[in-house]
């Protein structure tokens, strides 16, 4: 069944409270998906050309510590970490490309669960309550985030399986529904170079739009496309550094409610999420339409604009 939560915040006075919004979203949406949750929120951006990665280990005994000490000398660039319970985040001056291969070919026991600039992802296995609490979501300030709570269907319940699926810099998605053709895509994608960690069907939704963006689509005409190429049924809340998009397919039989007013933009599968969120009674609510494209972004000024197509 699963739930998903998504807030972008266009009043930045609200954003030391970003992370307590999302967690009542996300516990209220807690019966939809109680077997793990997860938190894609976007903060603190890196330097300039430097990098932010989110990494998760099984280990509980993991020292974060030594590592952030090892990659910071075989980079020769000071690397800061922040430690939320299996997560860390590894902040510095190194360019992403360089930062990745290095955790790659000489940390395979961790996972990475997002590399860009300003996105962290945070999940687990157990209620979303729980979850939140682990990782103490509400003391996060931020921009904007998607969550969600998943109910697994069609894969296994691990923290590798739930969402979001970040598969490119910056990007993330969530989703409630089904793809039918994914095992297809899947391999046309690996042959494009994509690489999968998992066998669940959003991944290669997140993969599929990290393809179209590095063929230069903007994030809309990419999700355009993803209308005629993904079969299913599904509802999508996409998270990117600037924006927020939301996106059902032409059927649109899984539930999805849009909430806007002048300090922010909110989406859930359910209203009562929404309904935590301040002065939520005042706002402009209503349904997603099949097959549109919902999409805010900052200006370049970063003042917190907005446009939906």
């Amino acid at each position: 069944m699963c739930g998903i939560v998504g807030l972008y915040l266009k009043n930045p006075a609200l954003e030391p409270r970003l992370g307590e919004f999302v967690s009542d979203m996300l516990e209220e949406m807690g019966d939809r998906g109680p077997d793990s949750a997860g938190v894609a929120i976007y903060r603190n951006p890196a330097p300039a050309g430097g990098s932010k990665v989110s990494l998760f280990s099984t280990d509980p005994a993991e020292n974060w510590h030594t590592r952030n000490d090892e990659i910071s000398q075989a980079l020769d660039v000071e690397f800061s970490v922040q430690i939320h319970a299996s997560h860390a985040i590894l902040t510095s001056a190194a360019p992403v490309d360089e930062v990745n291969g290095w955790i790659v070919s000489n940390w395979p026991d961790l996972r990475i669960m997002s590399i860009g600039t300003s996105i962290e992802i945070y999940k687990e296995k157990g209620h979303p309550k729980d979850v939140a609490g682990r990782f103490g979501f509400k003391d996060f300030a931020g921009t904007h985030a998607v969550a969600h709570t998943r109910m697994a269907t069609e894969s296994a319940v691990t923290t590798e399986h739930s969402h979001p699926f970040s598969t490119g810099l910056d990007l993330c998605l969530v989703h409630n529904g089904s793809l039918s053709n994914h095992n297809r895509l899947r391999n046309f994608l690996a042959r494009q170079g994509g690489q999968f960690q998992t066998d669940n069907d959003s991944e290669v939704a997140a993969g599929y739009l990290t393809w179209r963006l590095s063929q230069g689509d903007s994030v809309v005409d990419a999700l355009k496309s993803a209308i005629q190429d993904l079969d299913g049924f599904y509802t999508f809340a996409i998270g990117t550094s600037n924006g927020f998009s939301v996106l059902r397919d032409p059927i649109a039989c899984k539930p999805a409610v849009l909430a806007e007013n002048d300090d922010w933009v909110a989406m859930s599968s359910e209203y009562r999420a929404i309904a935590r969120l301040p002065d939520a009674k005042h706002s402009n609510i209503w349904e997603p339409a099949p097959a549109q494209i919902y999409s805010w972004e900052r200006s370049s000024s970063g003042n917190g604009a907005s446009d939906a197509l």
